[in-house]
């Protein structure tokens, strides 16, 4: 399996460095992390830590403007994101 470069740099130094936890999206990419052990977390997960420690009121305006980028989320987690989120 190929990653791109910026994939396998932040594996990589996650791997030296303790407690890390990796933001990855990209489906390969987060299961290379996780057969090495790597913690990972995905933009959704960032948004909704985000939401509950107070840092954003909201995930639901920031799902809109992804929703209008190339970064493609289903419906499915994006309801799963929000009931997370308590905004459901």
């Amino acid at each position: 399996m190929q990653l791109a470069k910026g994939e396998a740099s932040a594996i990589a130094l996650a791997l030296y460095t303790d407690d890390a936890i990796v933001i990855l999206d990209d489906w390969k990419a987060r299961k290379i992390a996780e057969r090495l052990r790597v913690q990972v977390t995905g933009t959704i997960g960032v948004l909704i830590k985000a939401k509950h420690s107070g840092i954003i009121p909201s995930i639901k305006p920031v799902l809109l403007k992804i929703r209008e980028t190339n970064f493609r989320i289903s419906d499915e987690l994006e309801q799963i994101a929000l009931k997370e989120a308590n905004e459901n």
